[in-house]
């Protein structure tokens, strides 16, 4: 299988099963669309009749020839190996947990899948010190020969239960040893109760933090509002900016949620980068179409402008040595991850689960709520393995729609909660997640192969 499109100049072919990316010429590009495995041993007569209108006939058959051997050498067109893989994508130690500390929030945002806080739950609520801890002891019991382990604190907003975070991150560090187990603790905040004593705490501690922000302040506050209505970027900013600075820009997200509010979202990225930060994440929003604020279909075209528009910033960014990272762009061509990562992504429910306050255990944050998504409980020992097994399987080739896509390997089956919540099944694709996701994943592709290109016309001068 190939993929190739047209993308700022470029003419891109991407192998889907090697992963090879290739820039080809007009007539290579226009060869392909017209010629498949099995190759014939000479260019056909109805391909060179139909491109003799644009190319010389021996211009042609010495392209058709190219092809044919990058074919013969697994270069173009190659098998899937990957399969093979799919029936070792079993139950695995649960490795990662988000721990949801606080059911409750200080903002009140438009567009929360969490419903501003309370999962859609009714009740608001903080979780204890003896349940964070029987769910730090569940992930060191479970976690089999997994050495690292990562502890996402979470809400609502998780600087709401700050001594709970403290206690939980101190217990943690107090089992390392005996287990032979390194926690890796991560924090999500939305920034309003920050200070000095806990950003300097979140530095020490914290492998990674995410601030959340949506970019432009009419942007932000438009959608990021306090319980009072107002909205909350100038209680934040300042503090976000100092976090990073003293954690040394190293190891840290701003990320936001762009909505049909804001579909020229490149600025909201280019505002943040302006602001100091250099690693920004700006996600769309994923919710029912009936929300005033929803991304649909009618959305894509500008949505896909927007990235190609961000894209060529961020080229010409890199070109004027003002790099900065965007989540969704970071891509590895090179290795990428293993097999199996590949097949199932996340691993929500096998390997990650998240704990709520009342200790039950759901395969993530966002199945919080879906009691028929419910594995367990903390308090009281249970824990379905048999739905464990389920997401253990629920990988790219047990999904109809996903094995036949040439972005399989990259989204590895996309978002299990978004397939349930909008399609009622985690192995039906949610289609304009779908949409999006491959538009991000050319733009990423384009950005590495104008890189690698203007590198080679460097080195040839």
């Amino acid at each position: 299988m190939i993929h190739k499109y047209k993308l700022n100049g470029l003419n891109i072919v991407l192998d889907v099963n090697s992963g090879g990316v290739h820039l080809v010429d007009e007539l290579t590009y226009d060869i392909l669309d017209n010629v498949e495995p099995p190759f014939e041993e000479k260019c056909p007569e109805k391909v060179v009749e139909k491109l003799m209108r644009f190319y010389a006939q021996e211009d042609i058959e010495s392209c058709y020839e190219e092809v044919k051997e990058l074919y013969n050498d697994g270069i173009l067109f190659s098998e899937d190996d990957y399969e093979k893989f799919a029936k070792y994508s079993v139950a695995s130690p649960v490795k990662a947990m988000c721990l949801l500390v606080e059911q409750d929030c200080n903002l009140r945002c438009e567009y929360c899948f969490a419903s501003t806080g309370d999962y859609g739950l009714g009740k608001r609520m903080h979780m204890d010190f003896e349940t964070g801890k029987k769910a730090l002891d569940f992930l060191l019991e479970n976690s089999g020969d997994r050495e690292n382990l990562e502890v996402d604190f979470f809400g609502g907003e998780p600087l709401m239960n700050w001594e709970v975070v403290k206690r939980l991150t101190e217990y943690g560090r107090s089992r390392e040893k005996e287990y032979g187990k390194r926690f890796r603790f991560t924090i999500t905040t939305n920034g309003m109760l920050l200070d000095d004593e806990k950003a300097d705490f979140i530095n020490r501690e914290m492998s990674n933090v995410v601030m959340s922000i949506d970019g432009r302040k009419e942007v932000n506050d438009r959608v990021r509002k306090r319980v009072d209505g107002t909205g909350c970027y100038d209680r934040i900013m300042d503090k976000y900016k100092a976090l990073a600075e003293k954690r040394n820009y190293e190891n840290y997200y701003v990320r936001g949620t762009f909505t049909k509010y804001n579909l020229d979202f490149s600025k909201d990225v280019l505002h943040l980068y302006e602001q100091g930060f250099d690693q920004i994440s700006v996600e769309p929003v994923t919710s029912e179409p009936s929300q005033s604020y929803a991304l649909t279909e009618r959305d894509l075209p500008a949505i896909f402008s927007e990235y190609e528009r961000l894209a060529n910033i961020i080229l010409e960014h890199d070109r004027q040595g003002k790099h900065f990272n965007f989540f969704h762009f970071m891509l590895d061509l090179d290795q990428g991850p293993c097999a199996i990562k590949r097949l199932r992504g996340c691993g929500s429910g096998n390997e990650y689960v998240a704990v709520t306050p009342e200790g039950d255990i759901y395969p993530c944050h966002q199945f919080v709520g879906y009691d028929e998504y419910k594995m367990g409980n903390i308090n009281d020992g249970t824990f379905n393995s048999e739905m464990k097994n389920d997401f253990a399987k629920a990988h790219i080739y047990s999904k109809e729609d996903c094995k036949k896509c040439w972005a399989k390997f990259y989204c590895s089956g996309g978002c299990n909660a978004n397939n349930f919540i909008y399609t009622g099944n985690i192995l039906t694709a949610h289609k304009l997640s779908c949409e999006i996701q491959k538009k991000r994943l050319e733009c990423a592709i384009m950005i590495k192969a104008a890189k690698a290109a203007e590198e080679a016309e460097k080195a040839a001068e």
